[in-house]
C-alpha cells in the first residue's frame, strides 16, 4: 500500500502584506502628510517607506420599495466604483 502523501501547503498563506527590506531599520519618525495624503515611516538610514493614500468611493444601487413603511429591497445592481485617482 503507497503512502498517503499530504498536499497541504506547509505555510500558510498571510492576509498581511509585510515589508521585509524594512526589518531591522531602526525608525526615527512617523508622519502624516495631509497635503500628499501619505504616511511616510522615517529610518535613521535616511530611507523611508512611505503609504500614499487614496480615497475611493463605492456606490452600491438599488431599487426599494417603501410604500409599507419598510424599505424591502426589489432589486439590486453591481457595485460601481470611482476610479482610482494615483498615477502608477
Amino acid at each position: 500500500m503507497a503512502a498517503n502523501k499530504s498536499t497541504r501547503n506547509p505555510k500558510p498563506r498571510s492576509r498581511f502584506t509585510r515589508f521585509p527590506e524594512v526589518r531591522g531599520k531602526i525608525v526615527s519618525e512617523v508622519e502624516i502628510d495631509p497635503d500628499a495624503n501619505a504616511i511616510l515611516i522615517l529610518f535613521e538610514d535616511m530611507t523611508a517607506l512611505s503609504f500614499d493614500l487614496d480615497s475611493s468611493h463605492v456606490i452600491f444601487p438599488e431599487l426599494l420599495n417603501r410604500k409599507r413603511g419598510n424599505w424591502e429591497p426589489i432589486k439590486h445592481w453591481p457595485p460601481i466604483y470611482s476610479p482610482v485617482s494615483m498615477v502608477k
